[in-house]
């Protein structure tokens, strides 16, 4: 059974959704936010972050 998309209230640095995802993928968080950043330098990383930001919900 996989972990719901839901970004969480403790260890995050910004919004939460690198450590959302990175938890419902099964990867380390920093490496997905080194992802981030690299497609942040590279092409369209901070839209993308705030679009996450918007539409995962908040963990209970």
């Amino acid at each position: 059974m996989q972990q719901s998309l839901v970004r969480p209230k403790n260890s995050k640095i910004i919004a939460g959704v690198c450590a959302a995802l990175a938890d419902r993928l099964g990867v380390s968080r920093t490496l997905v936010r080194l992802g981030f950043v690299f497609f942040g330098l590279f092409g369209v990383g901070e839209l993308v972050y705030i679009a996450l930001w918007i539409i995962i919900p908040k963990a209970p």
